[in-house]
């Protein structure tokens, strides 16, 4: 199995002398493609700044990151997103929808970056509402969808580029308990049929739906271990 995603020796400061900070410290990880992975840890362990190296919004300090076989290490801004548009789907605990735009307008707007022509873009957002279960509701705008219905859009909106990873940052956290179970379950599937996935959270009983857990803490990982999920041969 390939990795789609290759840490090695990973490092992040911020700020210098007496006030630099070690976000992250040395961090080794592999997650192969076809994987479901969490980042598990509690609040100031260093995840957001992992998931922030992972979507190639911020550059280490130090080590190499390769993603899908690609050096993202030293890239340019301008190198760095057009890497995040063509290899990462992101899925934030804010839905980031422009309120004026319809849900299939939003989810066409990846592809608006990446020049695809128009009839091709509705044709794929179409096709990627219908997955998450929001085809009826492709000409509503956020403010007319519930919390669960906007973050499915979200969902389709990562989906909609192919992308060879989804980072879903949080992703149930502004959300109810029923629209939390639709969501997970919506990830769920798109494993099952072989996306790879890799979800931040801080909650245990959200990383135990993803086949293995990589804790964090202090900056550093302090564990990789498999799921009760993975222990039952479900797909990791």
């Amino acid at each position: 199995m390939s990795a789609i995603i290759e840490l090695a020796g990973v490092r992040k400061s911020y700020g210098t002398g007496d006030a630099e900070v070690h976000a992250l410290r040395g961090v080794d990880a592999r997650v192969d493609e076809g994987e479901y992975v969490a980042v598990i840890g509690p609040s100031g362990s260093g995840k957001s700044t992992l998931m922030h190296i992972l979507g190639c919004l911020d550059l280490p300090s130090g080590g190499s990151y390769h993603l899908a076989g690609e050096d993202v290490s030293g890239m340019s801004e301008e190198q760095l997103a057009d890497v995040r548009n063509r290899r990462i789907g992101f899925v934030f605990q804010q839905f980031h929808l422009l309120p004026t735009l319809s849900a299939i307008r939003n989810v066409e707007l990846p592809l608006v970056y990446a020049g695809v022509p128009a009839d091709v873009r509705r044709q794929r957002a179409g096709a990627a509402l219908d997955r998450v279960g929001l085809g009826h509701r492709t000409g509503h705008r956020p403010g007319e969808l519930s919390g669960g219905q906007q973050q499915r859009v979200a969902v389709a909106r990562a989906l909609v580029t192919e992308p060879a990873l989804v980072l879903a940052d949080e992703p149930t956290g502004n959300l109810d308990s029923t629209s939390t179970h639709d969501v997970l379950g919506l990830l769920d599937d798109l494993h099952e049929a072989g996306r790879t996935i890799v979800l931040i959270t801080h909650e245990h009983e959200v990383a135990a739906r993803a086949g293995r857990n990589l804790v964090i803490d202090d900056g550093a990982i302090t564990s990789d271990v498999p799921t009760a999920r993975a222990a039952l041969g479900v797909r990791s």
